[in-house]
Order: structure tokens, then sequence, then C-alpha cells
């Protein structure tokens, strides 16, 4: 029985990936089914909260593997770079190259015909797969990869699969209904925020030991460092909007508990991530949102949330149904002692307000080595 699909499962198997997410390309449908009944899977809303829950996974010392569609690859590059690249995390990309066999779609002609050159210029290193015969390419370059720290992708042609004989599963047995009920959205009237947004991390800075902390890029992680260091924090230094999908990779993939620190102009930049997190649903993960309305990093200029978007009404509305609203420090303490398991969404409403925190004395590197230091045990 001819099956590429299963010898590359197998492949993947063998290489130690524990980590898989993904979102759907008609070319490689049977291999998606196949992959989310054989790794811990998790489907994406996107692809670059992908890109930063598998940073998050290979935090946790998983060896994580995305598969998405050559479109997708446009809306990653920037966090490839700047998150996955900079701090030399591993992640193997399958991607699923349209534009270039048989294709139907006139729309995926530019970007597929284009991608080579693209992830060339990238500095992204590639294999094109064209058949099951170039397999023994991907087990080689994947144990490379994992064992430098690296990023590859896997161009799949869908000529890769023609002739494959692997089943699919029935469109009835496909499909999956949610049942469970939506929270409701609240209505509160208008709390005055009052504490900076240093105020907040001072208050709940106690709250933070022996917990892993994912803290938003800039002047949050200065201010951060200089409330609470800890090795346990990883501070981010590029890649805005990739904060809480990190947070969320490193709580599937341990069992301490993780605190991410974001801010509301970051939030936006993703907030299908919300609906990623009440789908997988890890107890162990609180977000706390610091919504000051503003750009805190590049000069405050306002966000959508002044007047327009409420936080915690956007994480009910995605599923997420332990939320509060806090505007205290009192509140604040209260909020983080919570003994309620999560997922859980603080919304932390600040004045906009920078500290003169100083930069942080630390390497990426340096960053990420003691993070997975302490996510390992060790």
């Amino acid at each position: 029985m001819f099956n590429p699909e299963a010898e590359l499962i197998s492949i993947l198997k063998t290489a130690g990936v524990g980590f898989t997410a993904s979102l759907p390309c008609e070319k490689i449908k049977v291999l998606l089914e196949m992959i989310g009944s054989s790794f811990q899977h998790l489907p994406l809303t996107r692809e670059e909260e992908g890109v930063g829950i598998c940073a998050g996974a290979a935090l946790a010392g998983r060896r994580p593997a995305m598969f998405v569609q050559s479109s997708g690859i446009g809306n990653m590059l920037n966090a490839l770079l700047s998150l996955t690249q900079f701090y030399e995390l591993p992640l193997a990309l399958f991607v699923s190259q349209r534009g270039i066999y048989k294709e139907r779609i006139a729309a995926q002609l530019p970007m597929g015909q284009r991608l080579p050159g693209i992830l060339r210029g990238a500095g992204i290193p590639f294999t094109p797969v064209s058949s099951h015969r170039d397999f023994g390419k991907v087990r080689k370059k994947l144990g490379d990869l994992y064992a430098q720290n690296r990023v590859h992708a896997f161009l799949l042609s869908p000529s890769t699969w023609e002739g494959s004989e692997a089943g699919t599963l029935s469109e009835k047995a496909a499909v999956r209904r949610q049942t469970s009920e939506i929270p409701r959205a609240t209505v509160q009237k208008r709390i005055r925020p009052r504490l900076t947004r240093m105020d907040i991390i001072r208050s709940i800075a106690p709250h933070l030991a022996s917990k892993a902390v994912v803290c938003n890029l800039g002047i949050p992680s200065k201010e951060l460092y200089a409330a609470r260091h800890q090795p346990s924090n990883f501070y981010m230094l590029g890649s805005m909007g990739m904060v809480t999908p990190i947070g969320l990779g490193i709580s599937l993939c341990t069992g301490k508990e993780v605190v991410v620190i974001d801010g509301d102009g970051s939030i936006l930049m993703n907030p299908g991530t919300l609906a990623t997190i009440a789908c997988s649903s890890p107890r162990n993960l609180t977000i706390v949102g610091i919504d000051n309305s503003a750009y805190g990093s590049t000069g405050n200029q306002p966000t959508l949330t002044d007047g327009c978007i409420d936080l915690e009404n956007l994480a009910r509305g995605f599923g997420i149904s332990n939320t509060v609203k806090v505007a205290t420090a009192k509140d604040l303490r209260a909020a983080m002692k919570g003994g309620e398991k999560g997922p859980r969404f603080i919304h932390a409403l600040a004045v906009p307000g920078n500290s003169d925190s100083p930069n942080i004395p630390l390497g990426h590197i340096a960053i990420k080595e003691q993070v997975m230091r302490f996510l390992s045990g060790r």
C-alpha cells in the first residue's frame, strides 16, 4: 500500500517531534488528519501565532513542527526572523507549496512561485520535496535542525501525495461541533484606571515567584526586570503580538504555572490566540492584559481600546470564561491570588506612561537559556 503520509509521520516520530500545529490546506488534508491523531497537535487561527506557540513549546524542551500552505509564510516572516531565529529556537516548517503543480487557483501562483526566493532572501534554508523519494532529505535535515536550533522549511509539492492510498476521514467524522456554552459578555460600568503599567507590574511581582513569566517587548520587559528579575522570566525583545502565543506554547508543554504579561496593542495584533487558548484550555495559564489604551513603547499613540474595544469582553467572546477586570493594586493582588484554574484573563486597566527603567543587561540567548533551565527543572 502506497502511503507517503504514513512514511513522513514515521520520520517525524523518529526525529523526536513532540508538538505540532497547523492551518489547513486541501493538498495535505489527509496528512493533517493523520498528524492530528499522531502527535500533540494544536489547530491555529493564524500562522503567525503558531510561530509563537511553537517557540514556547521549544522553550519547554519539545521539538515543534508546523504545517501550513505557502501563502501562510507571508504571515509568519517577521516572527520567524525576530523570534525563532533570533532566540535560536528550532522549528520544522512543512509547507504545502501551491502554485507550482497542477494549480487551479490563480491567486496561489504569486506566493507559491516566489516562495523559494522569499525564503532565500529571509535566510531561511529550505528543501524541496516533490515525491516520497525525497523523504531521505527530510530525515537528515530534521536531525540537523533540532541539533543546531535552526529553522528549516520543507516545501511539499502536491505531486508528493499523488497516488497515495491513505484513507480520509468521512466528512461526518471529520466535523466536530462545539457544544459548550459560550460565556456571555459582561456589561459593566466604566472603571477609571489609576495605576501605571509599572505600578501594575510591581503589584503582581510577589505573585510571580516560581512561575514561568513571558513579558511583552520593549519597556514592559524593562519594567519587569527592574521590579522582579528571576531566571524564569522570558523577556521579549522583538516580535510584537507573540507574547501570549509563547505563553500558550509553554503552558501546553509543561506543568509549571505560566503568567503572560501582555498589552492591549499586542493582544489586538493577534486576538485569535484567545480563541486558541479557549479551545486548548490550559489550566496553568494566566494572562495579565495591561490596558493603557496606548502603544507605550512607541510614543503613547492610542490603541483601539480607547473607547472602542473592551479586552475582557473580547476574551469572553472568544470563549475564556474565567475573566476579571481590575484597576487597583488590591484587586490585582486578589486576582493573582485567586485559586481558580486557568486559563485566566486579568484585564488590568492602566493610565498611559512609561517608567525610566534601564535596559536589561542580558543578551537574548542568555535569557532563553535561563528560562529553558527553569522549565527543565535544572
